[in-house]
């Protein structure tokens, strides 16, 4: 069942500007120009999330964040106020699952004897935390840690039907308004959640550390 800090539902979010990474064969690069609201009515029209080259392996996968509701302002100024949800059962059968947050030290092993299987490459992710150990420091990897993002990636482009839609994150009404009037009747207004909405509710009850 869904928890405050657990949720059967994952947020795909877009974001304005450079990609996560800049390699030449990045399939996301036809993208770069767009902005983040229109990235996300790109991936409602056609039906489907384009995998990027992750930036520490140059593997390619779709991420989403099981971000619990509570972190999802913080969230959305790092990225943007527009993502689309799915339920994890509907990402898990088309391959998805949670990332592997791995110590710097084990990485660098098991990639000096390529012991990583391909199909697990696309989920690694290093976690070498700013409260490493000082000999950790300088070695490996700089400080890297989206253990908060509690991400799962699907390890190819990721299709899907409107009827699979959860939820769409906007930044506001206006959003709302110049949405494509054909998708907002396939997914549904109700499903649109307006970010400033959620602000406004936590200046009045500042119930959660931003």
């Amino acid at each position: 069942m869904n928890r405050p800090d657990f949720s059967n539902y994952l947020a795909h979010f877009t974001k304005d500007g450079a990609l996560c990474s800049a390699a030449e064969d990045n399939p996301a690069r036809p993208f770069a120009q767009m902005s983040a609201f229109d990235r996300l009515v790109s991936i409602l029209n056609n039906q489907i999330i384009n995998a990027s080259t992750m930036p520490w392996t140059g593997a390619h996968a779709v991420c989403m964040t099981e971000c619990p509701w509570s972190s999802l302002l913080a969230h959305t100024q790092q990225y943007s106020p527009y993502g689309v949800g799915f339920s994890k059962k509907s990402v898990f059968v088309k391959h998805g699952g949670p990332a592997y947050y791995v110590r710097p030290d084990h990485l660098k092993k098991q990639m000096s004897k390529r012991q990583f299987d391909k199909h697990v490459w696309p989920f690694i992710t290093p976690f070498s935390p700013q409260y490493r150990p000082n000999h950790m420091k300088g070695q490996y990897f700089p400080t890297v840690d989206f253990s908060h993002e509690r991400e799962w990636r699907v390890p190819h482009d990721y299709p899907f039907l409107l009827d699979d839609v959860e939820f769409v994150v906007v930044k506001e009404y206006n959003d709302v308004a110049r949405f494509p009037q054909n998708l907002i009747n396939a997914i549904g207004v109700e499903k649109f959640i307006i970010m400033d909405n959620y602000r406004f509710v936590e200046k009045l009850w500042p119930v959660h550390i931003m």
